[in-house]
């Protein structure tokens, strides 16, 4: 987990789809977790101060929220064996209330642990190789990267291959543990970009150049909080070979620049909107010239040796369509339903991406109880290899379904209630944990969506209305995404009262990636709710054939939108 050039025998496992820790990783994480048990006793004991612990917890995932200490666990690139979802139930079932969050950054979060408790929590996490470092602090945080890697029909590279050499050059990097801010950085390995890329520090997309050589479009100093700004690209191409290099370049530079006398500006979003990009971009080609290109350039034998575990996992030659499949299709609705919402074509014949819907109608998005992930994890080993991807919109992913499975897993779902078929429909809300949880808050984001959800509940008028992406926060900070919902909504406060302004017109994927504008007045909590089923019925009068709400709001633009929503306020 040290920085990658000084790992180069990485050992192929026997088990394809997934990186396993090597003996370096594992002593390591356990070294980690002996020496927060020891700073914990320290603090109970009253030995340190709150104020004097805060930097240790921080480096170990552990925030003070609210309510309440929350361990915020590392799910690198979104991916996840049976046994590490079994031991995450476990955990939630043991030390919390069972349950657990997952997150836009693909980890999962548990809100009630005891601060005692939380050594033998991160034990527990030690035995089935996972942990909570860099999970919080100003360094780089969990890689994410498309919940559809591997699996995708579209994609040129597996951008878990490349998530997990940047998790190893990252982690404890001697110049990068203490930024002037945390940084983010998202990868998508196919033109069709699914990890929001160009609202993070960094963003990488798959391309190939003409010769055919893997290499990546860079993006640098994309954000959202309370100075959202849009990535711009930094390169079309970066070679793979030089990939760590250019990334090292940015962030050294960044790491020079940033502002740490101004916590709200030291994102390299604000450094490289204040400095302008191009005299940005300029500094990161004279730092990248400097690297000895020995000692950064990615070696060929570390990318194939990490390829090794991702390898595809054994599937069977099997027909592009699946007869089974098309009669379960007919004669169930339900189920008919379902497959059109929340499946995804599939690289391999006779296979599909099956997404499980973590926002039940009425429900609160992005929580798995601790009876649901085990159910999961054995409906993963029985349909799709052990494994389950978390998606940054706060849902789980079974990658590798045989169409001929597809009926079966839906009832298994639906059986635990997970089998909503609403994926990107108006109750497939991101919404942040908000004043229920966080001490930051201004509001409650969990009620809105809730409320919303119930408001359109009917999955006959979900589907009727298309694709709407609405998204939550409960302050400027935006853990919501409000800033790139299709409908964003931002929770305010007003005189000691909580109100909600709403933003129209954002958008996350590249290329149409887009800021929100704020639009009408604010909005109570109930007037919200009602406020969004006013711009529906907007769009659902002025949509032509085809088009989703997004596609209406860009042809029209904002003005019927702005008009009907202050008229009903």
């Amino acid at each position: 987990m040290t920085h990658i050039q000084s790992r180069p025998n990485l050992a192929p496992d026997a088990h394809a789809g997934a990186y396993r820790y090597d003996a370096f990783d594992k002593t390591f994480v356990r070294e980690r977790v002996a020496q927060f048990r020891g700073q914990v006793e320290r603090r109970l004991s009253g030995a340190l101060t709150e104020e004097e612990f805060k930097p240790l917890r921080l480096m170990n995932g552990v925030y003070l929220q609210l309510h309440a200490y929350m361990l915020r666990i590392a799910i690198p690139y979104g991916v996840l064996r049976s046994p590490q979802l079994r031991q995450l139930a476990m955990i939630g079932r043991r030390w919390d209330k069972g349950y657990g969050h997952f997150t836009t950054r693909q980890n999962i979060q548990f809100n009630w642990p005891a601060l005692k408790d939380i050594p033998d929590m991160l034990d527990a996490l030690a035995e089935v190789d996972m942990h909570a470092i860099q999970t919080s602090g100003n360094c780089i945080r969990n890689v994410t990267a498309d919940h559809y890697c591997g699996a995708a029909a579209d994609e040129i590279v597996d951008p878990r291959v490349y998530a997990e050499i940047l998790r190893q050059w990252s982690t404890l990097h001697p110049e990068f543990t203490f930024l002037p801010r945390k940084f983010k950085i998202a990868i998508s390995g196919s033109p069709q970009d699914r990890a929001a890329v160009q609202v993070h520090d960094i963003g990488l997309i798959a391309t190939r150049n003409r010769d055919g050589a893997v290499g990546f479009t860079v993006y640098v100093g994309g954000g959202q909080g309370r100075s959202p700004f849009l990535a711009v690209k930094a390169r079309d191409f970066v070679p793979e070979a030089e990939l760590i290099g250019y990334l090292e370049a940015v962030l050294r530079t960044y790491n020079q620049l940033g502002r740490r006398d101004n916590i709200y500006k030291a994102r390299i979003k604000v450094t490289v909107h204040e400095m302008g990009a191009e005299a940005f971009l300029n500094l990161v080609e004279e730092e990248y010239a400097r690297l000895p290109r020995d000692r950064f350039r990615l070696d060929p034998a570390i990318v194939a040796a990490i390829e090794s575990h991702f390898a595809p996992p054994p599937f069977e030659a099997l027909p592009a369509r699946s007869a089974a499949l098309e009669a379960a299709r007919a004669a169930d609705p339900a189920f008919a339903r379902w497959l059109r919402s929340n499946t995804h074509p599939h690289r391999q014949p006779g296979y599909a991406i099956a997404v499980v819907s973590l926002k039940p109608v009425g429900g609160i998005p992005g929580d798995a109880t601790s009876d649901q992930m085990e159910a999961l994890a054995d409906l993963a080993d029985r349909f799709s290899f052990g494994e389950v991807r978390v998606s940054h919109e706060q849902n789980l992913v079974l990658a590798h379904v045989r169409q001929d499975d597809l009926h079966a897993l839906w009832q298994g779902l639906e059986a635990e209630g997970l089998g909503t078929a609403n994926l990107n429909l108006v109750s497939d809300i991101i919404a942040c944990p908000g004043l229920d949880y966080c001490a930051l808050a201004n509001a409650r984001s969990i009620p809105i969506a809730q409320r919303i959800s119930e408001r359109f509940g009917d999955l006959d008028r979900q589907h009727e209305i298309g694709e709407l992406k609405i998204k939550i926060s409960g302050c400027i900070n935006a853990c919501g995404h409000h800033h790139v919902g299709h409908i964003g909504i931002l929770g305010v406060d007003k005189k000691g009262e909580e109100f909600f302004q709403i933003l129209l017109g954002g958008e996350s994927a590249s290329p149409a990636a887009a800021l929100g504008e704020i639009t009408g007045p604010g909005f109570s909590a109930d007037g919200v709710v009602d406020a969004v089923e006013t711009l529906v019925s907007t769009y659902l009068a002025l949509r032509r054939p085809g088009e989703r709400f997004i596609d209406t709001l860009n042809r029209t633009g904002h003005g019927p939108f702005k008009e009907s929503i202050h008229a009903a306020a």
